[in-house]
């Protein structure tokens, strides 16, 4: 288990970035402009070997597949619960603080993001 985290509110124009294929984790206590547009969450575990292509990102009853990792990405969660995950599908990540992941469908992925729900990457 690399993270495992508990959601606990999810910012007004989450959203929109999700019809994009793009999810932001934010830590509790985000400052408020970056709360409107984050899945707020409060970590439970995280691991500080960085998950590799081919983990398991689990986000309620959803799965999808790490397919890159950012050169800073995984530092950013351990230091300050803040990753940008693009369910894009893409074999390099173009910014260093992303992880990319197969496609998730948007309203599906919205329906699973609520207070209370696990997020986990193994």
């Amino acid at each position: 288990m690399f993270l495992k985290t508990q959601i606990t509110a999810i910012g007004p124009d989450v959203a929109d970035l999700i019809d994009g294929g793009v999810l932001i984790l934010f830590a509790d206590g985000a400052p408020p402009e970056l709360a409107e547009v984050s899945v707020l969450h409060k970590v439970d575990h995280v691991n500080k070997s960085q998950p590799k292509a081919g983990a398991t990102i689990r986000i309620g009853a959803l799965e999808a597949k790490i397919t890159a990792m950012g050169g800073y990405a995984w530092q950013k969660v351990i230091d300050i619960g803040h990753v940008v995950i693009n369910f894009n599908n893409a074999s390099a990540a173009e910014r260093p603080g992303e992880i990319c992941a197969t496609v998730l469908e948007g309203a599906a992925l919205m329906a699973n993001l609520k207070p209370g729900q696990t997020i986990s990457i193994s």
